[in-house]
């Protein structure tokens, strides 16, 4: 019986989009083999490095059980803090579980919305400031929510649930809008110049899966998700920083796709270039495309002298 092959490097990049022509990245990518597409997007690409693992998957029994666990056997909904803001066309979600929270500003924040909740039977935890949970009650049902990175940017009317299953999440999250715009704390942050925490975002609703599992070896990432997902696998983890990234190898995932292209060019680009020029890498782009990356390709210099 042969030997099983190696698994390659996998660094994991925002959008391809995002690179600009002069992103010294992309000479790279000129002198590199071009590989099938991978996933695309955010969800889909996490699904993919774990097996087997289909979209929408749990996410927030994952998280919940990863920050605190004890997510159990209990049904869960991820109520992250939002920023929304209405513009001419809708109400656009600005920003999502990245509002610089303390914890006492959760705490109060989130206090007169428990009993919202708890009519519906359902109860809020406060996982972290800026993650909340919500756990279900055992009958509970719940529309596919999207992700954050779904529906950022764009008018929430989109990403809503529909129809007569969707109207009591929506007149739910109504309810939780006012609340928190009338909220004190939020009068504070806007004259501190601070984003409101003036909705929440439910999403990842399910319950924590028996296992994961993945092929990889370890991840270097500081993502929640991932790392709550490899976690459960039982995979090597380690927080991103310059020398992780650099000692990563074979079957490890190295995830950069949160990170803008012009702060990988700015604060990433010397490890990364190191990394390349050392070990076969593969580039996987969150919008799907991959490149096949060695060593020896630098020397393709015919490859990039018109790119």
């Amino acid at each position: 019986m042969g030997a099983q092959p190696t698994l390659p490097l996998q660094v994991w990049l925002p959008g391809l989009a995002s690179f600009a022509a002069g992103h010294p990245l992309q000479q790279w990518l000129a002198r590199a083999d071009r590989l099938d597409q991978g996933a695309h997007g955010y969800m889909a690409g996490l699904a993919g490095y774990f097996e087997p693992l289909e979209t929408p998957f749990a996410a927030a029994a994952l998280t919940r059980d990863f920050l605190t666990g004890d997510a159990g056997d209990d049904n869960w909904l991820a109520a992250d803090p939002a920023w929304v803001q209405p513009d001419l066309t809708g109400v656009r979600l600005l920003a999502c579980g990245h509002l610089g929270l303390q914890m006492d500003e959760a705490l109060n924040l989130a206090e007169p919305l428990r009993p919202l909740f708890g009519e519906a039977g359902m109860q809020l935890e406060i996982s972290t400031p800026d993650r909340w949970h919500v756990r279900l009650p055992g009958d509970a049902s719940w529309p596919d929510f999207a992700a954050p990175e779904q529906a950022l940017g764009e008018d929430l009317s989109q990403h809503l649930p529909q129809g007569v299953e969707g109207r009591r999440w929506r007149v739910l999250l109504n309810e939780i809008q006012v609340v928190l715009h009338q909220h004190p704390r939020n009068a504070q942050r806007r004259a501190a110049g601070l984003a409101p925490v003036n909705s929440l975002w439910l999403w990842g609703g399910g319950c924590l899966p028996q296992r994961l599992h993945s092929p990889r070896h370890g991840v270097v990432a500081d993502d929640l998700l991932l790392n709550a997902m490899a976690s459960r696998a039982g995979l090597a983890r380690r927080p991103r920083t310059a020398e992780n990234v650099s000692a990563a190898g074979p079957g490890w995932l190295v995830d950069l796709q949160d990170l803008p292209a012009g702060a990988i060019e700015a604060d990433w680009w010397p490890t990364l270039q190191a990394l390349l020029s050392r070990r076969p890498v593969e580039l996987h782009f969150a919008s799907a495309e991959r490149w096949q990356c060695r060593p020896w390709h630098r020397w393709r210099v015919w490859r990039g002298a018109g790119h």
